[in-house]
């Protein structure tokens, strides 16, 4: 067996740590369903990274301070995206199917190769695209009991383009060294864009102490954790792939809510889940990591993405 090479091995943990961070993403679907019941979608956002980026700079201020200026306009770029597309999701999931948005967000894996394509001239193999097309194929075997367009639909798509458009930036710009700092301005960020949307109204807060744990859960492990593991995978593997691993997010959904929310296992998650599970292992197969030490100063500015976006 032939021995990694130093950036293969970093590209098969970047690998690994993705998975680990769907699996938690999964893991919060039936508690945010609970707690959204008592603390409006906006307000938990903003609570949620707020305590994320306050714990994310206590731990990381040294590393945060040390961004330079434009990893600074990156790690705000970044973090306007993801809170933007945060507020798009859940504005639209009050006007559709949780199912359907479901689908529509993890139309983001067809969306990241595109945009990269279109924006940056990257050049997509004709077997990552099969594997897109298997993944899409078992995102909507794993989330749609039917379709209808409307506004609801119409927001997550968008949000959807954005959510793509976080993961070409973070594969374009992140970097091993800053990506601590890139993480921890993303959440203030986020922080402050859910928080005009959520502060006008008032804000909210959860209730009792399960919903606080519930709470303090999403926004340590599936928020300040989650994001740091997201920028520094992506410093390892190109977005593409980054976004096919991540299609693995709804996969352990369904998983966690057959086990631990009640649902019945049915022949629809099984076979998309298998195909979701065949497309990431598909690409990974294929893939060569993507090498982090090319220098950002190669780079088209920041603010023309921010532009494009």
């Amino acid at each position: 067996m032939t021995a990694l090479t130093g950036p293969a091995r970093h590209a098969r943990l970047a690998t690994l740590l993705l998975v680990c961070v769907t699996a938690v993403w999964g893991s919060t679907f039936f508690l945010i369903h609970d707690l959204v019941e008592h603390v409006p979608p906006a307000d938990f956002l903003a609570v949620r990274f707020g305590i994320a980026a306050i714990v994310m700079f206590v731990l990381f201020r040294r590393q945060t301070l040390a961004l330079s200026r434009h990893q600074l306009r990156v790690g705000v770029v970044l973090g306007v995206l993801y809170g933007v597309a945060q507020v798009l999701q859940t504005t639209g999931l009050q006007h559709t199917d949780a199912s359907v948005s479901g689908f529509i967000t993890g139309t983001y894996v067809v969306l990241t190769p595109v945009l990269g394509a279109v924006l940056l001239h990257d050049r997509i193999s004709r077997v990552t695209w099969f594997a897109v097309g298997l993944a899409t194929v078992g995102l909507a075997l794993l989330s749609l009991q039917g379709f209808s367009v409307g506004i609801g639909e119409a927001l997550t798509l968008l949000s959807a383009v954005l959510y793509a458009g976080h993961i070409v930036a973070l594969g374009r710009w992140s970097t091993p060294g800053a990506a601590v700092g890139l993480a921890t301005v993303q959440a203030g960020v986020i922080t402050a864009v859910t928080a005009v949307v959520a502060v006008p109204d008032g804000l909210t807060l959860p209730a009792d102490g399960r919903q606080w744990a519930s709470l303090l859960y999403m926004a340590l492990a599936a928020g300040a954790l989650a994001l740091w593991a997201q920028t520094w995978a992506q410093a390892h593997l190109t977005a593409t792939r980054a976004a096919i691993v991540m299609a693995l997010e709804p996969v352990f959904a369904a998983f966690f809510a057959v086990t631990l929310g009640g649902e019945s296992l049915t022949s629809r998650m099984l076979l998309g889940g298998a195909l979701v599970v065949a497309a990431m292992y598909l690409v990974e197969l294929r893939s060569t990591p993507r090498d982090p030490s090319a220098s950002a100063a190669d780079d088209p500015p920041v603010e023309a993405l921010h532009h494009d976006v």
